[in-house]
């Protein structure tokens, strides 16, 4: 259901995003970044998602990006490659063009080099963040259209925190079959390990 709901429209939005000619110039003007509000609130959420995944790829070995759960699954590159063109496509949906020469294709053909994906990840959550504080927040109420479903600004918001947790989720589960602990775990770990010594 959730599938359904999230990646099936993703597909048709990154289809439609992407079939016509690029005209953008190469990023977003730069918008100062909202202290309060919708947007803030919205970002700062993105900021989370955007450290989680840029360490969790990091974390990654090279060799295990084209690992898969099964058959017709996407791989752990994949994934990436998925959020990077979706954060583009997303932001495009909202009224930011990517930037000139943006290729999905060729994120998608990269899926297994990690330097190109780590780098592309922090490129399209920077983008998505421009996107984002170029919007008003006096907007949120106003109607947008997301993942196939008529909704607000606002509620826009929420879709795209939905879909991009579902796609984090996946990713922790995938390093876990892989013997790869979170980076924000480890550290937690470690810090409860030292709460636990006994004071000399």
């Amino acid at each position: 259901m959730r599938c359904k709901l999230f990646c099936f429209p993703l597909v048709a939005i990154l289809a439609l995003t992407f079939a016509s000619s690029i005209s953008a110039q190469d990023k977003p003007a730069a918008s100062a970044a909202p202290t309060s509000g919708p947007r803030a609130e919205f970002i700062q959420e993105m900021a989370y998602y955007e450290q989680r995944f840029t360490r969790l790829a990091e974390a990654v070995p090279a060799e295990k990006y084209s690992w898969r759960p099964a058959e017709g699954v996407r791989s752990i590159g994949e994934v990436y490659a998925h959020i990077v063109a979706a954060n583009y496509g997303l932001a495009r949906a909202l009224g930011t063009q990517p930037p000139a020469g943006f290729d999905p294709k060729a994120i998608a053909a990269a899926a297994n080099d990690k330097p190109k994906i780590v780098q592309a990840l922090k490129d399209s959550f920077a983008h998505f963040r421009q996107a984002i504080a170029a919007l008003s927040d006096a907007d949120a109420d106003k109607p947008q259209k997301m993942f196939g479903q008529q909704t607000t600004l606002r509620g826009s918001f929420i879709l795209i925190t939905g879909h991009t947790g579902e796609h984090l989720g996946q990713s922790i589960a995938y390093a876990r079959a892989n013997g790869i602990v979170p980076p924000w775990t480890e550290e937690a770990q470690q810090q409860q390990k030292q709460a636990e010594k006994p004071k000399q």
